[in-house]
C-alpha cells in the first residue's frame, strides 16, 4: 500500500534571479529533482536550522539561569560515582577486548 502524504498546494512569488538558481541547482545537481522537491529540501533544511537555533538558545538562557545550574550541579553530584564505575567498567570492557585480539591473531 502506498503512503500518502499530505501536502498544500500553493503560490509562491520568486526573484527571476532565485528561481534560475534553483532551476538550475535542480536541473544539473540533483538528477531526479523537481524544483518543487529541492524547494521543499531547502525549506525543510531551513526549518531544522531555525528549530536548532531555538534550542541552543533555551540552553543558553540555561546556562544563565542559577537555579538550574544548581539542580544540574546537584544532579551531577548525585550520579558521580555511578558515572565513574561506569566509565571503569567501559575502560576494562575496552582492555579486555584489546588483550583478546591480540592473543587471538595468528603468529607468523
Amino acid at each position: 500500500m502506498a503512503t500518502l502524504r499530505k501536502t498544500r498546494t500553493t503560490t509562491v512569488r520568486l526573484p527571476l534571479a532565485l528561481y534560475q538558481q534553483l532551476k538550475s541547482l535542480a536541473d544539473n545537481y540533483h538528477a531526479g529533482s523537481s524544483l518543487n522537491d529541492l524547494m521543499v529540501r531547502a525549506i525543510k533544511a531551513y526549518v531544522r536550522m531555525h528549530r536548532r537555533k531555538q534550542i541552543d538558545a533555551a540552553f543558553a538562557d540555561m546556562a544563565q539561569d542559577a537555579d538550574y545550574q544548581r539542580e544540574a550541579q546537584r544532579i551531577a553530584e548525585d550520579f558521580a560515582l555511578s558515572d565513574w564505575e561506569a566509565l571503569r567498567q567501559k575502560e576494562n570492557d575496552l582492555e579486555t577486548r584489546h588483550a583478546d585480539a591480540h592473543f587471538a591473531r595468528p603468529s607468523r
